[in-house]
């Protein structure tokens, strides 16, 4: 170990990097540390002994702002991901003692060419080349460590933490907007940015969204000027020179996050890995921020106008996400109907105009909403965004399906009284014998909304009865 680390130039009286004939070497130590750190618990132990994290940082401070040693950084990176990930210890000592926040910041920066134009916005270059195979490779090894960094970082204490997030944001920001060498390392890279951003504070996600420069806005007014007067709802998204804008705001960010999501349902595979991550980011900034709320609802939940297909059939992005809404694996069903719900700012009524009662029952069991209402979270005032084909057909969309059916006859119209009675009792009894055999349990509502088993619903109901009586 001492070896490696002498050769990987990892020793502190070793001050420069100045012989490039060494750089081979300098690599091939690092990637024999890595090796042995991952299949050695021993070594593991000797890194820690070592302070081999902090030689590890000293080494990237070394070469953070030089070119041509890209592959020195990638496996110096991949060393830290690794003792970051086997030892949870570290990570507490890269975020404070090391600084690892602001160091891996930077090396993000660097492997981006970052440049800054504001605090928190950086120049995006849309016809620029893509990242080379080797500043890919950094970038992705710098997100996974950042990633250990930064797992319990849910609560901001102070002002400087807010600010290092912030900066981190905007640097994930630019990560969204810039492409890699090829389609899979864009994938790659942009599903560690967005596992980066789930460690983010929510209130220093404001930055993924930014206004518009003068000149873009007024770009936007003549676009806005150029759409019919009757396209009401397409005025608050245009598309100008590649740029997503919405109510004066870029959302271009927000954009790729959004056709990341569709990519990965589409994939229809490893949805617990791959799609819930991005779920869930979507789902806080939408709670916590208004404008990236209101433009993915725009995206997602635009306003009805056919109503003759059930909401889970079709190709958009709302009939995917209903159809998750139904999955098998309870953390994904969960998740894609909280982001639906926050999308309807939490309000059942709007939930079900979008789903239907079937789709959405599960949520609203879970939630204690079976009977309406609405979250608890606190949202703006509703705007009336009901096309007038919606409020034309509403009066015969099925609630439960959530589309427009056809009338059916109703098969009890031409049953006497005695036919009628006859078949009830005849159900009654099915029941009775389903509901004995134990194969269903007959349901009711508390008075919290929530469901138990009817007769403890019913003891809850008359105890409540007896008490306003009493009361009276």
């Amino acid at each position: 170990m001492q070896i490696l680390l002498r050769l990987a130039k990892l020793n502190e009286s070793d001050d420069s990097l100045e012989k490039v004939s060494e750089f081979p070497v300098i690599v091939e130590s690092l990637k024999c540390l890595c090796n042995i750190v991952f299949n050695s618990q021993m070594a593991q132990q000797l890194s820690l002994e070592l302070n081999l994290a902090a030689k590890l940082c000293n080494l990237l401070r070394k070469c953070k702002d030089r070119k041509f040693i890209n592959d020195i950084k990638c496996f110096d990176l991949r060393l830290l991901f690794l003792l970051s990930l086997l030892h949870t210890d570290i990570r507490s000592q890269l975020r404070y003692e090391l600084q690892g926040l602001p160091l891996l910041t930077q090396i993000l920066e660097s492997a981006f060419s970052i440049k800054w134009t504001d605090e928190y916005e950086s120049a995006i270059d849309h016809n620029g080349p893509p990242l080379s195979p080797q500043e890919t490779d950094c970038a992705i090894e710098a997100l996974k460590a950042l990633f250990n960094v930064t797992v319990d970082s849910w609560k901001v204490h102070k002002e400087s933490d807010s600010h290092q997030f912030r900066v981190m944001a905007a640097v994930l920001r630019h990560c969204l907007l810039i492409v890699g060498p090829t389609e899979d390392k864009t994938e790659e890279l942009h599903s560690n940015a967005v596992n980066l951003l789930s460690n983010v504070p929510v209130s220093c996600l404001d930055v993924l969204i930014c206004p518009l420069t003068h000149e873009e806005t007024a770009q936007e007014a003549t676009t806005l000027d150029e759409l019919p007067s009757d396209k009401t709802a397409e005025k608050e998204t245009v598309l100008k020179n590649n740029t997503m804008v919405y109510n004066g705001m870029n959302m271009e960010a927000i954009h790729v996050l959004l056709n990341f999501m569709e990519k990965r349902i589409d994939k229809g595979s490893s949805y617990r890995e791959g799609l819930t991550p991005v779920l869930s980011l979507l789902t806080e900034c939408s709670r916590a921020h208004r404008n990236i709320r209101k433009f993915l609802k725009d995206q997602v939940l635009p306003p009805l106008r056919d109503v003759t297909n059930r909401p889970e059939v079709g190709s958009t992005v709302r009939n995917k996400l209903v159809r998750l809404m139904t999955h098998v694996d309870l953390g994904v069903k969960q998740i894609a109907a909280e982001f639906l719900f926050v999308l309807c700012k939490e309000r059942v009524d709007s939930l079900l105009k979008y789903t239907g009662y079937g789709n959405a029952a599960g949520l609203l069991a879970a939630r204690g909403l079976l009977a309406g209402g609405r979250g608890d979270n606190w949202y703006s005032e509703d705007e009336d965004t009901d096309t007038e084909e919606y409020k034309n057909a509403k009066p015969n969309i099925n609630l439960i399906t959530g589309h427009l059916e056809e009338p059916m006859p109703n098969p009890i119209d031409e049953m006497t009284e005695e036919q009628k009675e006859y078949e009830a009792m005849k159900l009654v009894n099915m029941l009775d014998k389903l509901s004995r055999e134990e194969l269903l349990k007959p349901m009711g509502l508390k008075p919290d909304g929530t469901i138990t088993p009817l007769e403890e619903a019913l003891n809850q109901y008359s105890v409540i009865e007896e008490t306003s009586s009493d009361t009276d």
